[in-house]
């Protein structure tokens, strides 16, 4: 095998460290998620393209250069999920739950997306989310947030992060401001670039997020939604954002937060940092009441979020989380000669059903043994050899403090209590 083997460009192997990390942020997040009642749910990680390209638009971005789609032996069209709300809106209609709302769903896993790797940007990437469906009053966008913002303060991150929030109003709202844009910038055209140029008879809302420095002097002067809004539409976003101040949720207003999915409507939110360079955004969400009846379903309300597991971790500072555990530090049990091989076996399979962590040192001799029981950070070692085992008895020796003592192999359990742990 090549030494130059590689792992494909944008995606990266998690290393037992990190894949320890991971594991502490999705369990704080499910656990409180499950405070909000919301259950775990997990879908394939590749669905019938139809399910990705109906519900993002064939033209969108997403869709038109960053999907991974292939077709499989039975000819059938498949893509790996570029994100999780669409795989979850097939679920609900493919089971025919809308009997059952409301319904609350919690997700954790790795998703895909053909992108330009970058910090914080990965071709694979993995998220936790949420999806509450049918819930279409102000209070669901409420929790919704609230329950975001619970989960970073549970991992350490509220102070690090801004809530922005806007609304993109109800459907007659955004058809009079999705008019107003496509005057505005038609009357610019010259000026757009050539990504804003096209977005412009597809999805013009989308030039707002625009990164293009020719398209930012542009989008300055453009019409706001603010000014487009029905009275409707301005009461339900009153009522979220008074809903966020009574529960003491400091919110920013950002009218140039969008979602350019004609299915999104009223609340969008994102939680920023400027602690992670480019990618500042953290986590993001919004109110979707058109996506389930846009992919065949009932009609029926819903509001989610996602956050990037991967910004999440980098943002993080572990060590100082109070409820982040310490690595375990194992006992060492080392054998020498190859009767003591046989009972060390035996012991450390005993050891382990009694919830102590144990390393077997395998090979080598006492000196080796011992190198590696430093290397493992062990907290004790078992020593057996010939002698031990003709008394009855190991060799328990402190590899802290490098005090040892002689131990009844019957009573070993109790000799080593006070290091179960690896504390």
């Amino acid at each position: 095998m090549s030494s130059k083997l590689q792992p494909v460009r944008g995606t990266h192997d998690i290393l037992p460290e990190e894949a320890r990390k991971f594991r502490f942020l999705i369990r704080q997040a499910l656990s409180v998620a499950e405070r909000y009642g919301y259950g775990e749910i997990a879908t394939p990680v590749f669905e019938f393209s139809e399910v990705f390209h109906r519900t993002l638009g064939d033209t969108s971005d997403v869709v038109t250069k960053e999907t991974y789609s292939f077709t499989d032996r039975g000819g059938e069209s498949l893509t790996l999920r570029p994100e999780f709300t669409a795989a979850i809106a097939r679920a609900f209609i493919s089971h025919g739950m809308q009997d059952q709302l409301p319904l609350k769903f919690f997700y954790a896993g790795p998703a895909f997306r053909y992108e330009r790797p970058q910090k914080g940007r990965q071709r694979q990437f993995h998220q936790i989310g949420t999806e509450l469906l049918g819930v279409g009053e102000p209070v669901g966008d409420v929790e919704s947030i609230a329950l975001a913002h619970h989960v970073l303060d549970a991992l350490g991150l509220a102070g690090k992060v801004t809530l922005e929030i806007n609304t993109l109003g109800d459907a007659a709202s955004r058809a009079h401001y999705r008019d107003a844009l496509v005057a505005y910038f038609t009357s610019h055209e010259g000026s757009l670039s050539e990504d804003s140029r096209a977005r412009l008879a597809r999805n013009p809302l989308r030039i707002l997020d625009s990164k293009d420095e020719g398209d930012r002097a542009v989008i300055a002067g453009a019409p706001r939604m603010e000014a487009h809004l029905t009275p409707e539409a301005r009461a339900y976003f009153a009522a979220v954002t008074e809903g966020l101040a009574g529960l003491g949720i400091v919110a920013a207003r950002n009218e140039r937060l969008v979602r350019g999915l004609d299915y999104y409507n009223h609340t969008v939110f994102e939680f920023t940092t400027d602690q992670l360079g480019a990618q500042g955004t953290v986590l993001a969400g919004g109110r979707y009441d058109g996506l389930i009846g846009l992919m065949g379903g009932v009609d029926t309300p819903g509001i989610g979020w996602a956050a990037g597991i991967e910004r999440l971790a980098a943002l993080m500072d572990f060590g100082a989380h109070s409820a982040f555990p310490a690595s375990v530090r194992p006992i060492a049990v080392i054998p020498m000669g190859a009767a003591a091989e046989k009972e060390a076996l035996q012991l450390t399979q005993r050891l382990r059903a009694e919830g102590f962590t144990v390393e077997l040192g395998y090979k080598g001799n006492l000196g080796k043994r011992m190198k590696r029981a430093d290397k493992l950070h062990a907290r004790a070692a078992v020593i057996l050899g010939e002698a031990e085992l003709a008394g009855g008895t190991a060799t328990v020796k402190d590899l802290d403090s490098g005090t040892q003592q002689e131990v009844k192999l019957s009573a070993l359990e109790s000799a080593l209590a006070s290091y179960r742990g690896g504390l």
